[in-house]
């Protein structure tokens, strides 16, 4: 446990160097952010906001997985932990490069278009399957899935896993993506979750996940310094693609991927909010709420960013204490 405290606390200050040095760099090369002309007027002064910030967690993740890879390697009897990291390691950089793609497509034509919905769904899906079968194929860990609150566990055939396991994973990303809109709001929420997933891992004894979480944790906690209101950074898709990878990856590992319906309530509501609002627009030509994702609707409510943020991570850490009561 000191070594995992150690490893998260060794993430966090690589975060915040690696944050310190690499903004001004993204200001000089105006990596900027590009605000959707469509969306709230507030956030218009937010253009040219340096974004693509995911690229500084990935730094320090890797960085710090390699470490610790090399470490637990050393010792033979602590080398499938060394082993065990690298395909979570694969599923969060893998989602953050596509997310890294689009943002750069982004940059390079100066609008919000980024990659075409296919070409992005595309470069999700081959992660997703990738990973799908490294779980099954290569690591072995079985197709059995833990049913929350049931303490029992459902083993699925092999070919209703995969498929599960795949739109789990571009349904994760895809609604942390949604998160994504407001100073602070998607990095607090899935940190909160990740840390959550973490306490599961040392009740579980599954190290790798443990040491892996502690690094996400670590990494989070020094970027959100940086990109809480005013944000000094955006996390872009890099960001959040990659966070939304690593949250489906872990509790996939873990065979949890049902809990998120729990812990992950924050992302599930706001792409809900993005369906309801379709569906009842394309059928009535009316809106439910005042825009979506449904942290809009709070903002030109008249809410605070900084108060949206703390509600919703209030909401998520009351969904993780259920979260962990139901394992």
């Amino acid at each position: 446990m000191q070594f995992q405290t150690k490893i998260l606390l060794l993430s966090f200050m690589a975060s915040v160097v690696v944050a310190i040095f690499f903004i001004p760099i993204l200001k000089k090369l105006k990596v900027g952010q590009i605000e959707r002309k469509e969306g709230p007027q507030s956030h218009l002064k937010k253009q040219g906001t340096p974004t693509m910030g995911g690229v500084i967690m990935i730094l320090v993740i890797v960085a710090v997985t390699a470490f610790c890879w090399y470490d637990y390697s050393k010792d033979p009897q602590q080398a499938d932990i060394a082993k065990n990291l690298l395909p979570l390691l694969f599923v969060t950089v893998g989602f953050g490069f596509v997310g890294f793609i689009d943002d750069l497509k982004k940059l390079i034509s100066k609008n919000t278009d980024g990659l075409s919905p296919k070409a992005k769904m595309f470069g999700l899906l081959i992660i997703s399957v990738a990973y799908s079968l490294i779980l099954t194929k290569v690591l072995n860990i079985g197709t059995d899935i833990i049913i929350p609150f049931a303490k029992t566990s459902l083993t699925l055939p092999i070919w209703i896993y995969i498929p599960f396991a795949i739109l789990v994973m571009l349904a994760t990303t895809n609604a942390v993506n949604l998160t994504d809109g407001i100073d602070g709001l998607s990095t607090s929420v899935t940190t909160i979750i990740i840390t959550c997933l973490t306490v599961i891992s040392i009740i579980f004894e599954i190290k790798e996940v443990t040491i892996f979480g502690s690094i996400l944790i670590g990494a989070c906690l020094g970027f959100l310094l940086f990109n809480l209101n005013p944000a000094k950074v955006m996390m872009g898709d890099t960001g959040s693609l990659m966070l939304g990878g690593a949250i489906a990856g872990i509790s996939l590992y873990m065979k949890i991927p049902l809990l998120l319906i729990i812990i992950a309530i924050i992302p599930i509501i706001e792409t809900l909010s993005v369906m309801i609002q379709v569906a009842h627009f394309k059928r009535t030509g009316e809106r439910v709420f005042k825009m979506t994702p449904i942290h809009h609707h709070f903002e030109l409510s008249g809410w605070k960013e900084n108060k949206i943020v703390s509600v919703f991570s209030l909401i998520t850490l009351l969904a993780c204490v259920l979260g962990l009561i139901s394992i």
